[in-house]
């Protein structure tokens, strides 16, 4: 069931009731235990922290950032072509249907201690008008404000249950929440919000966050931006939804200092893919900053390999950040 944005239950801050997921339980769509990682650490994390500050963070401290790389927009697309644009780490701009969406902008140069490798190639400056914001979940590497405050003009701006006070000061004209399979039409582009397996606290205290990923079609196409997750059945579940043209799938940060299974590493990406059954794929989420402690260039090696083993050369494309492809 989809509901319009600007006219239908959404106008009065009502919300449908979602239908249930083979993989989801509860009232609302609320996402299985199962679904959602915990926040203890495995064994072994304080050797794996110290290792992570002695061989990754410090010594990329201690290196150059690299310049801008070059850029560049797409100009007007066919109806059954699609726009993607990778901003880098999980952020892209979209173009289908005739409107410009992004999805979890983040151009900081710092988040924390971890120092960008490189300038951003696109910044908000440099980009079209935004028809629609959509936000996959809370943590700072997806949800960054001054990214958003750069592009807010007015637009509507989607984000998981629990996450729009975060972004209330930001400047949108709309805020709206979404539930597990909940859907909604805003100006001829369908979006539903899809459960992952991950987690959607910003600091400690506010697990009641949630956090997932976007299907977002026009009359013709789809595109899958998967936000974080590890590797779990539900992708399935996804693939069944939607016949998915393009699906933006996170390949790195699988070496994380807690040891918790939150992020796929390549393999299982290319593996999360196949069950979603889409057409083509684009690795995202790798490259941008230092938050695991895998070599920077590791993630897209072991993906290009495990391509050429499954003979998937032509569906999986990688792209330059600020270089736009057409699908």
């Amino acid at each position: 069931m989809l509901h319009d944005l600007h006219s239908g239950p959404f106008s009065n801050g009502s919300k449908p009731k979602p239908p249930r997921s083979t993989f989801d339980s509860g009232e609302n769509g609320e996402a299985a235990d199962g679904n959602k990682v915990g926040l203890l650490p495995s064994k072994g994390w304080r050797e794996r922290n110290f290792r992570f500050l002695n061989d990754v963070l410090i010594p990329h401290l201690l290196a150059p950032r690299q310049p801008r790389g070059a850029s560049a927009l797409l100009g007007e697309l066919s109806a059954n072509q699609t726009g993607v644009t990778w901003l880098g780490h999980a952020g892209f701009l979209l173009q289908l249907g005739g409107k410009n969406i992004l999805v979890d902008p983040v151009w900081a140069l710092w988040l924390g201690p971890a120092k960008r490798y490189s300038h951003p190639s696109l910044v908000a400056r440099d980009l079209p008008y935004i028809d629609l914001v959509l936000i996959t979940h809370a943590h700072f590497d997806h949800l960054h404000l001054p990214s958003l405050r750069a592009v807010a003009a007015g637009q509507p701006i989607i984000v998981p249950e629990g996450v729009g006070s975060i972004v209330k000061s930001c400047g949108f004209s709309r805020i709206v929440e979404m539930d597990y399979w909940q859907s909604l039409r805003v100006a001829g582009l369908d979006i539903t919000f899809t459960p992952m397996k991950h987690w959607g606290a910003r600091f400690i205290h506010d697990t009641y966050r949630k956090f997932g990923g976007y299907l977002i079609s026009d009359a013709r196409q789809t595109v899958f931006h998967c936000g974080d997750s590890s590797l779990f059945d539900g992708f399935t579940e996804v693939g069944k939804r939607a016949d998915i043209k393009v699906a933006l799938m996170p390949i790195g940060a699988y070496k994380p200092p807690s040891g918790r299974p939150v992020h796929m590493n390549p393999e299982e990406a290319l593996q999360a893919f196949q069950m979603l059954g889409a057409g083509q794929m684009v690795p995202m989420h790798y490259g941008a900053y230092p938050i695991s402690g895998e070599p920077l260039h590791e993630p897209e090696q072991r993906l290009l390999m495990a391509t050429r083993q499954l003979k998937m050369q032509d569906r999986v494309h990688f792209l330059a950040e600020g270089q736009p492809a057409v699908f």
